[in-house]
């Protein structure tokens, strides 16, 4: 019987496991799916989980149910690729094919006290928790969101729209908000900021957090929650597997999005080193193609090498009616694009 362990039932993952349906793969493979939750999230939406605007049932999938697939919950303690084992609390898994699929964790930069005092939408019990945080606060209080990309952004317009009584505070290192998106998005969102009234600091450098109080640039101010969305790094078990890493951390691949030195393993979403920026989309496409590979693998086959990745832009949201994304190459603002991911949603959801 051969094994092929998933670790991680995130968008990369479950494409995986669906490839591998649609493609089919042997009676005698074992699939076994390790994830900490019961269920597959919608990790895109977590920030309006934060905002209370969305209830977590919402955003849960059940995972698919087959003769051949187990599945493990709990977590992961240690990956000994010496051994080809996952080591669990009180148990181990042993594996021939291993995919990881573990995602990301925050990065605090080694700033004082920002993992102890601030809230993160990185996994749906810390968006339960932000959201339970933000709102239990009483009327006017002051919730400061570190870091002005995709994620704090939509946190922003989100508490925002949940909570107009309160004050609300984006601290953007930069010099405008969303670098990574065109100017006319920018200028866009940074309108609807003002429009709704939404400080946005420019040109933030936080120094430390303590209860209650966020420190940027010298002078520290009231902070009743802080929610940190200032940069992300891969799932910490990866620090201790000894493959070779880019800079990011990222385990490095070949172009079957396998460990060079260990072709039995693959790995898709943030773990893994790749010319595009993290997202949903990528690790959905990383996950299809790695579950081509491993259906030829399983049935004996010479996979063919697979095709580029092509993502089809990003989209994000301002609140329920607005919104803005990189689509067909062009930067488009307004209630299309909240629409257009408003049905990415949708097709998530019945795929």
């Amino acid at each position: 019987m051969k094994k092929l362990v998933i670790l991680g039932g995130g968008y990369g993952g479950i494409k995986i496991i669906h490839q591998l349906l649609t493609s089919g793969f042997p009676h005698d493979v074992e699939i076994t799916l390790i994830d900490r939750n019961p269920y597959h999230s919608l990790k895109t939406e977590f920030y309006a989980i934060a905002a209370g605007t969305t209830a977590d049932k919402d955003v849960r999938i059940d995972f698919p149910n087959h003769e051949q697939i187990q599945k493990v919950f709990g977590e992961v303690k240690e990956i000994d690729v010496e051994n080809q084992v996952i080591k669990m609390e009180d148990h181990s898994v042993p594996y021939d094919y291993l995919a990881i699929g573990l995602g990301c964790e925050d990065n605090y930069h080694g700033i004082e006290g920002a993992a102890e005092y601030t809230e993160s939408v990185q996994t749906i019990a810390k968006a339960r928790k932000a959201g339970a945080a933000i709102g239990n606060l009483d009327a006017h209080s002051k919730v400061t969101i570190v870091g002005a990309g995709l994620s704090g952004i939509e946190v922003a317009s989100e508490v925002r729209e949940s909570r107009p009584d309160l004050t609300v505070r984006l601290l953007d290192r930069g010099a405008s908000v969303l670098k990574a998106f065109d100017r006319k998005i920018q200028n866009y969102v940074e309108e609807w900021f003002a429009k709704n009234d939404v400080e946005v600091v420019h040109h933030a450098n936080v120094e430390y957090v303590k209860k209650g109080q966020v420190c940027n640039n010298g002078s520290c101010f009231d902070s009743d929650v802080t929610i940190w969305t200032a940069g992300v790094k891969p799932n910490h078990l990866i620090e201790d597997i000894p493959f070779e890493k880019d800079e990011q951390g990222k385990i490095k691949l070949n172009q079957y999005f396998q460990v060079p030195n260990q072709t039995n393993v693959y790995v898709v979403g943030d773990c893994a080193s790749s010319v595009h920026s993290p997202s949903a989309q990528l690790a959905g496409q990383q996950g299809e193609k790695i579950g081509e590979v491993l259906a030829n693998k399983l049935q004996g086959t010479t996979p063919d090498v697979p095709s580029e990745i092509k993502l089809k832009g990003k989209l994000g949201s301002l609140g329920k009616s607005d919104g803005f994304g990189n689509m067909f190459n062009q930067p488009f603002t307004g209630f299309l694009p909240r629409l257009a991911k408003t049905g990415v949603l949708w097709l998530s959801k019945r795929h």
